[in-house]
C-alpha cells in the first residue's frame, strides 16, 4: 500500500481553508493509503510561539483531525517534535540541498518580507525539514495545496540528489495529490488573499470551532460584488470574491463550480449566501462541537499523540539508521 504523509502547523485558529485544503482529504485518504498525519510543531517555531499556547495548539490540531474523522487506529497522529528522525534527517538534507534551490522558494520571500535579514535560519531552511518530514517515512504521496507544490518539488530534488550522490535508491520521488474545488480558500474579506490564521480580521475566516451564529455572521459580511452569479466558470475569473464563495460551496457540497453555477446562475449573492451558510453549518457544526469536547479532555488527546509517536518511530527509526550508514556515520 502507498504511504501518505502530511501535517498542519499548530499556530491556532484552524479554519475553513485548513479543512477544505487538507484535513477533509486526510479523512478520505485513510481508506486507500497508509496515512501518517502530524502536528508540525517544529515548523511552527520558525517564528516565535508562546510555549503554553503552542502546547494547546498542538492538541487543537490533533482534535481537529479526530473530530473531522481521522481514525487514530487506521492512521498515525503525532507531534513532529516527538520523533527525533525529523530533526536528524533535516540536518543531513541541509547538507544535500543547495543554496540556489532554497533561494528560489517563494514562500520564504513572502513570509520574511522586507525584514529578510531578521528572519530565522529555521524559516529559511523550512523546506529541508519538510523534505525530512516526508522522507523519514519514505512516503510515496503528499496531499498539497497549490502553494506547497514548490516545496514538494524541492523534496523530490533532495531525494534524487541524495540517491545520486550515494549511488542508492534510498528515497522515493514523492508524488503530489491535489484535490477538487477550493483547494486554495481565500479570505472572506479579500478574494485576492489566502484565508489565513494571521489575518487581523476575524471576519476574514471561518474557524473550525465557530458555531452557527458566527458562521452566519461571517458569511453575511463576506465581500462579494453587485453582479449576479454567472453561467460560466470563466466569467468568475475577474471576480475573486464571487469565485471564492462559489468555490467554497462547491467544495462543501462535493460539486464542481460548474455544477453550482448551473444551479444558481442569475441569482444575487443575497440569496446565495443563506444557502452557503446552511451548508457550512451542516458540515461544520458537528466538527466544532466534537473539537470542543476533545479539547476539554487533553488526557485523551495526549494519549493519541503518544501512541502515534511510538508507531511513527517504528517506521522512521530504521530509515534514519539506513541513511546514517549510507552517509558514513558510525551507527551503534
Amino acid at each position: 500500500m502507498s504511504r501518505i504523509f502530511s501535517g498542519v502547523q499548530p499556530t491556532g485558529n484552524l479554519h475553513l481553508g485548513n479543512y477544505l485544503g487538507a484535513i477533509r482529504n486526510f479523512v478520505r485518504l485513510q481508506e486507500d493509503y497508509e496515512c501518517i498525519y502530524c502536528a508540525v510543531d517544529m515548523h511552527a517555531i520558525t517564528v516565535w510561539q508562546d510555549p503554553e499556547e503552542l502546547r494547546g495548539n498542538i492538541r487543537e490540531v490533533a482534535a481537529a483531525y479526530l473530530a473531522s474523522g481521522v481514525d487514530p487506529k487506521k492512521s498515525i497522529i503525532f507531534a513532529q517534535s516527538n520523533v527525533s528522525a525529523h530533526a536528524e534527517l533535516a540536518w543531513i538534507f541541509n547538507c544535500v540541498a543547495r543554496l540556489g534551490w532554497l533561494n528560489r522558494m517563494t514562500q520564504f520571500k513572502e513570509k520574511a518580507g522586507k525584514n529578510r535579514e531578521n528572519a530565522s535560519l529555521g524559516l529559511y531552511a523550512y523546506p529541508s525539514l519538510m523534505a525530512a518530514d516526508i522522507l523519514a517515512y519514505k512516503a510515496t504521496h503528499v496531499p498539497v495545496g497549490e502553494d506547497q507544490k514548490q516545496h514538494l518539488e524541492l523534496t523530490r530534488d533532495i531525494a534524487q540528489k541524495f540517491n545520486n550522490d550515494y549511488g542508492t535508491e534510498t528515497f522515493p520521488l514523492v508524488e503530489p495529490l491535489i484535490f477538487g474545488e477550493a483547494t486554495r480558500v481565500m479570505s472572506l474579506r479579500d478574494g485576492s488573499k489566502k484565508m489565513s490564521k494571521s489575518d487581523p480580521s476575524d471576519y476574514s475566516r471561518i474557524t473550525l470551532t465557530d458555531g452557527p451564529d458566527e458562521i452566519s455572521k461571517k458569511l453575511k459580511k463576506a465581500r462579494t460584488d453587485a453582479e449576479p452569479i454567472p453561467e460560466k466558470v470563466e466569467d468568475l475569473a475577474e471576480r475573486p470574491e464571487a469565485s471564492n464563495l462559489v468555490g467554497i460551496y462547491a467544495a462543501l457540497a462535493d460539486m464542481t463550480k460548474a455544477d453550482v453555477l448551473a444551479e444558481y446562475a442569475g441569482s444575487q449573492f443575497s440569496s446565495f449566501k443563506p444557502a452557503l451558510t446552511e451548508l457550512a453549518v451542516e458540515k461544520f457544526g458537528p466538527i466544532g462541537a466534537e473539537m470542543k469536547r476533545l479539547m476539554a479532555d487533553p488526557g485523551y488527546v495526549d494519549s493519541v499523540l503518544k501512541d502515534g509517536a511510538e508507531r511513527a518511530r517504528v517506521i522512521a527509526d530504521p530509515v534514519i539508521r539506513e541513511v546514517k550508514e549510507t552517509v558514513g556515520f558510525l551507527v551503534s
